[in-house]
């Protein structure tokens, strides 16, 4: 710990170049990696290498030597630290104290090497031996009047092995309660398409960016959240795609990228333009934009049909492929393009520029990310994304597609191997068929029914397979106080983070094998395997020594949980399958049948690709066809009359990964040594009397009549529409309502928050000191 320098100044340089170089370099010192470090990272992303632990956008088939981005190479530092979280450093210091701490200095504590049990007596963790620690979880699942008493969370950073061991054990032990990270991202994904096109994932593959004539890119900052995939932008762009963007901000990636592996642009200090276009659309006006979009290709269609000239709108493929045309149509033409720009933010003709745009185009991708799906309406947002495709058949031919940005390494592959709380009748039939026991059929808890039981009172356990549940969830203050008064709270971590401090009466840290590390079990030196954003499945074996001696792969502590707590009477072979990878994995395939083969093809380098049935242009939906779903009206998020509101979004700092902080400073925003910041354009400051650099509270407008409010952040002049502000996650997490989520896929609404700012009290602390007045909150909401 200690003072940091703050500093507002302009980046003017490019995204990537040799800022993020020099970026990598200090993440690897910083951790005490430098040489390690670097050779760790020729490493991954390899065919006998392992994978990116951070975001999941695919590699070229594991064949490159260099292929990884900054955030990768931080992900890789931040996990191959030198630095260690041992017993020594929790006899030091004491949970409370630690509560005082700033998330970033937790988890620069370094790497946990020791399994370690919360001692109320003392408010510390102590050491304590595996089997003691899955005997106290065994003492209190089996104690519990009901297994639905209980929350198994999962993180996107668990193996598809790990993820699968996790849900076969939940399922046997009696309950579907599987609450994870997807709920809280893109969950409007997985529920939105299947409606639209019968697939909940994406229909594109990495080569088909090499053939798309445009690629438009709503809600998504792909230079921090996804940086590899601006390779495949800046190669898009340099062959003369066109790429629309359509993003609050003006990311600095979306505008100009200069790649490290281009010799001769970083010789030359040159970059590539990336966006043709970037519109700053308002929060919450992205299907405003969409359907302006689509009205005005109806238009050109119809003023083609007049004149009989070539039909705009892809008729073959709409006669032939889809259903509800005519009520979209209908939608189309009844939405008055005043509102269109009111809600967009955007004027007509922009709007009606990128539909040029798209009409051009033979192939053309849409991309979107987080900023579509985390709002009240996420899910239809994710379906006006499938009509915008369907309207000209961009779906099932090379070079078009509807392509979701995930973001953890591997939530996808989570999803694909069992972690959802909807059983179907195909996943009870394929665990029956391979470990003759019947799981329970009724749907279990999401992560917002798993926070309403515990504000209720009725949940007694929490299990989080990785992650750091108690900062990324919505409302934490008062949720966090519900937390805390848990039975048993129980994290399968790598290093110290927020929800290790926010415990149950008993609590248990139990640190595992990282993705970088070798895991040998008793057969020898295993694999686990990953499912990236397009459905390509890959192995990923580790290289490094693990950290300590003492820590233990996912797989293996979800099998020690497992035995003891079902027994002798369990009908799973908990040591046969952790012997041995190969067998859990032969086990997916008898589950789940689209892994035909999998031990054999995820030898081959690159991995093999999951089929999607509509890439195929077979569409498993009731109708038997790809379905145009109509989204009434405009207005993502609920009406707020308040006419002093801003909307709220929240977002990510260039130096960050979910809830990972890799350091204060976010480069590309140019915000240096702090995260207290609100963004806001300079007509929206001058209308509150307020300058740049002064302190205000952040008041949410919430309709429960509970007051939510972050203090003292500084307000920092930014290129934003009007109406609108932004915020880091999760530092901004307190100021959304738990009621706020799109009650279809139930994902929090995180990128759309009504709040008001007024002028701070006084001089606010820092984020360190921050966390203790939060803290304070939550005792006192206890």
């Amino acid at each position: 710990m200690g003072k940091r320098k703050k500093l507002i100044r302009i980046y003017s340089e490019p995204a990537g170049g040799w800022g993020a170089l020099k970026a990598t370099g200090e993440a690897l010192a910083i951790q005490g990696v430098a040489v390690s470090g670097a050779k760790t990272l020729l490493q991954m992303n390899q065919p006998q290498g392992f994978d990116c632990p951070g975001c999941a956008w695919p590699d070229p088939k594991h064949t490159s030597s260099f292929e990884f981005c900054e955030n990768g190479a931080k992900a890789v530092a931040w996990e191959a630290t030198a630095k260690r979280c041992t017993p020594e450093f929790f006899a030091a210091h004491s949970v409370s104290e630690l509560t005082a701490w700033d998330d970033y200095d937790l988890e620069m504590a370094g790497r946990l090497t020791h399994p370690m049990a919360y001692d109320a007596a003392s408010d510390r963790y102590l050491p304590i031996e595996w089997d003691d620690a899955f005997a106290l979880i065994a003492k209190h699942l089996n104690a519990l009047d009901h297994p639905d008493q209980a929350d198994f969370y999962t993180s996107g950073r668990a193996s598809n092995e790990a993820a699968f061991l996790y849900q076969v054990f939940v399922r046997e032990f009696g309950t579907n309660n599987f609450p994870d990270c997807s709920n809280m991202c893109h969950e409007a994904t997985s529920v939105g398409l299947p409606q639209s096109i019968g697939v909940g994932k994406g229909t594109v593959l990495l080569e088909d960016f090499e053939h798309a004539d445009a690629i438009f890119i709503f809600g998504q900052n792909p230079g921090t959240n996804s940086p590899r995939m601006m390779s495949d932008l800046h190669s898009a762009s340099r062959r003369g795609a066109k790429i629309v963007s359509f993003n609050p901000f003006r990311e600095r990636a979306l505008e100009r990228f200069a790649s490290p592996q281009d010799p001769v642009e970083m010789a030359t200090l040159g970059f590539t333009p990336i966006s043709t276009f970037l519109y700053q659309v308002h929060v919450g006006g992205d299907v405003a934009a969409i359907k302006g979009m689509m009205k005005a290709i109806v238009e050109a269609d119809d003023a083609a049909l007049a004149a009989d000239l070539p039909r705009v709108l892809d008729i073959e493929f709409i006669e032939g492929h889809t259903h509800g045309i005519d009520a979209l149509l209908a939608d189309l033409r009844a939405t008055t393009w005043d509102a269109i720009v009111h809600q967009s933010g955007l004027s007509r003709d922009d709007i009606t520029n990128a539909a040029q745009i798209y009409m051009n185009a033979k192939n053309a991708i849409l991309v979107y990310g987080m900023g579509l799906t985390q709002h009240h309406r996420g899910t239809e947002n994710v379906q006006q994304i499938a009509n915008l495709a369907l309207l000209r058949g961009n779906i099932g031919r090379e070079g078009a597609g509807i392509c979701p940005v995930r973001g953890h390494s591997n939530v996808q592959g989570n999803r694909t191997v069992g972690i959802t709380e909807k059983t179907s009748p195909q996943l009870i039939e394929g665990i029956e068929r391979a470990f003759g026991f019947t799981p329970p059929s009724g749907h279990g808890h999401d992560v917002i029914a798993t926070i309403e039981s515990m504000m209720r009172g009725d949940a007694k356990v929490f299990i989080a397979l990785g992650g750091n549940f108690a900062a990324a969830i919505p409302d934490w203050v008062r949720v966090q106080a519900a937390i805390r008064k848990l039975d048993l709270t129980v994290h399968i971590a790598t290093k110290l983070n927020r929800s290790h401090l926010v415990h149950g009466r008993d609590a248990l840290i139990l640190p595992c094998l990282g993705r970088t590390e070798i895991d040998i079990q008793a057969e020898g030196p295993q694999s686990i395997t990953v499912e990236d954003s397009m459905s390509m499945v890959h192995a990923s074996a580790g290289r490094n020594e693990p950290a300590s001696p003492y820590l233990r792969s996912e797989p293996a502590i979800v099998a020690g949980i497992a035995r003891a707590t079902l027994g002798e009477a369990s009908r799973v072979p908990w040591e046969h399958l952790v012997a041995n990878y190969d067998r859990i994995r032969d086990a997916i395939e008898t589950v789940f049948p689209m892994f035909q083969a999998y031990n054999e093809r995820i030898r081959v380098p690159g991995g093999f690709h999951l089929a999607s049935t509509a890439r195929e242009r077979i569409w498993a939906t009731p109708t038997g066809r790809a379905n145009f779903l109509v989204f009434k009206g405009l207005e993502e998020n609920p009406y707020h009359d308040d006419p002093d509101a801003l909307w709220l979004t929240t977002m990510r700092s260039h130096d960050q990964y979910n809830t990972t902080l890799y350091s204060h400073s976010d480069r590309y925003r140019g915000v240096f040594g702090q995260r207290d910041v609100l963004f806001m354009n300079p007509r929206e400051l001058k209308k509150r009397n307020l300058h740049p650099g002064e302190r205000v509270d952040i008041v949410a407008l919430a309709t429960d009549g509970i007051e939510r409010i972050v203090r003292s952040f500084k307000v920092i002049e930014y290129s934003l529409p009007d109406g609108c502000c932004g915020a880091y996650y999760p530092e901004v997490n307190p100021l959304v309502p738990l009621y706020a989520f799109d009650p279809q896929s139930r994902t929090p609404s995180y990128k759309s928050v009504p709040v008001k700012v007024r002028r701070a009290a006084a001089v606010g602390p820092d984020s360190a000191t921050r966390a203790v007045v939060i803290q304070h909150e939550v005792d006192h909401h206890a």
